[in-house]
């Protein structure tokens, strides 16, 4: 997993593929009271996965360039018309550049940055919303969960896994074609199990953990010893279910197996990370230089931007014929399904 560590003045290492940074620029102090709004995703901080992986970027750019910020959550279950005027509060309130998290954003973002053209805006996730304003960042996930695919069948002792996505979405649904191309690349013949938590446009399989671990309980119950979660905050309910069952598991965006509860790490195998706090990062930067573009950049494996963990030893056999199919995606011997 690669991430960039930098300090004053920065040289930016990298930024997706079609929006490379120069490198060895340095970055321009900011004004006086810059602030950079960020609207999160339901749950905000503290869900151990996406939202504090956006964090984490935010406050590496405020820590480093002396930036103020304004943060604000969205909620389970609302519609566009909360997030839109969250979106205007913040751009109200002075924030340029703003931040929006997740698909479920995009309609705020959109419907915001047409207001407030002379503002800078980022949509984590969609490429659907498009301005001259908006920087689309967004991620191979595809490539990543083919990687922990694989993983997960070479770990898989009964040919059985699971996946329990969070919110059946396009965006969601690409960690699962992943996920299976992986594990067919592997096993063509392992059954796979499927449960997402809710159905688009009703987000709350996201922060659901109770559902999660019913979810996930009855994929080890029907014989998986393996089961990928895509599912922010509810997704430590199938850690919970993975101890329960003495099976395993798999993280998603950040590394699991040090950011889950203590008593549910060991259980996790690998996670698929996304380099969210690096994304939001570069994007502050190119702000700062005054290079930021719009439309989208993409952070793929070849980038650097997705990738898979080994925490705790337990795909250490696995680990070179997993570098193997790592290097075959980059150089475009395997193709990583989009749908």
């Amino acid at each position: 997993m690669r991430r960039v560590i930098v300090t004053v003045p920065l040289v930016l290492a990298l930024v997706g593929c079609g929006g490379l940074a120069p490198e060895g620029e340095p970055v321009p102090r900011p004004r006086a009271g810059t602030t950079v709004g960020l609207m999160y995703g339901a749950g905000g901080r503290g869900d151990h996965a996406y939202n504090d992986s956006v964090a984490f970027g935010l406050d590496r750019a405020k820590v480093e360039f002396g930036l103020r910020t304004k943060e604000l959550k969205a909620w389970a279950g609302e519609g566009d018309a909360p997030r839109i005027e969250r979106l205007r509060l913040l751009a109200r309130s002075g924030c340029d550049p703003i931040i929006g998290v997740g698909f479920p954003n995009a309609a705020a973002v959109k419907r915001v940055a047409a207001e407030f053209p002379r503002l800078r805006f980022a949509l984590l996730d969609d490429a659907s919303a498009t301005a001259a304003n908006i920087t689309n960042l967004v991620f191979a996930v595809n490539e990543g969960a083919f990687l922990v695919g694989a993983a997960g069948a070479f770990k898989s002792t009964k040919d059985n896994l699971g996946f329990v996505g969070g919110v059946n979405a396009p965006q969601i649904r690409q960690f699962e074609v992943g996920y299976r191309a992986g594990i067919a690349h592997v096993r063509p013949k392992d059954r796979i199990q499927v449960e997402y938590l809710s159905q688009a446009p009703d987000l709350s399989g996201f922060s659901n953990p109770a559902l999660a671990r019913t979810a996930a309980a009855r994929m080890y119950a029907s014989g998986a010893d393996v089961v990928f979660q895509a599912a922010g905050s509810s997704g430590a309910g199938v850690f919970e279910a993975a101890l329960a069952a003495g099976g395993w598991a798999i993280g998603v965006v950040t590394d699991q197996a040090k950011s889950a509860t203590p008593s549910v790490r060991g259980r996790i195998i690998t996670s698929m990370v996304k380099e969210v706090d690096v994304a939001v990062f570069d994007f502050i930067v190119t702000v700062l230089r005054g290079t930021v573009k719009a439309g989208p950049i993409t952070y793929d494996l070849k980038a650097g931007g997705v990738d898979y963990t080994t925490t705790g030893g337990h795909i250490r056999d696995f680990v070179p014929r997993l570098d193997a199919l790592k290097r075959q995606i980059i150089n475009g011997t395997i193709k990583v399904p989009t749908g």
